[in-house]
């Protein structure tokens, strides 16, 4: 596999198990997976398959961060 960067393939990837340490995707891929995991919890609350607790005096909901 390679990966397209300003339109131009880079050297092919060996693709295996994990990330190795330190490698430079791994935040990004750790975030595209946070971003969709959230958007996926979001829409299991408005759909209401999940219900968040509430917090504090004002009894603010929470159902995921």
């Amino acid at each position: 596999m390679s990966v397209l960067v300003n339109g131009s393939p880079t050297e092919e990837i060996n693709i295996q198990r994990g990330l190795k340490q330190g490698d430079p995707l791994a935040p990004f891929l750790y975030l595209l997976v946070a971003e969709g995991l959230g958007g996926l919890m979001k829409k299991a609350v408005e759909m209401h398959r999940f219900k968040g607790f509430e917090v504090g005096q004002q009894n603010v909901v929470i159902s995921h961060l």
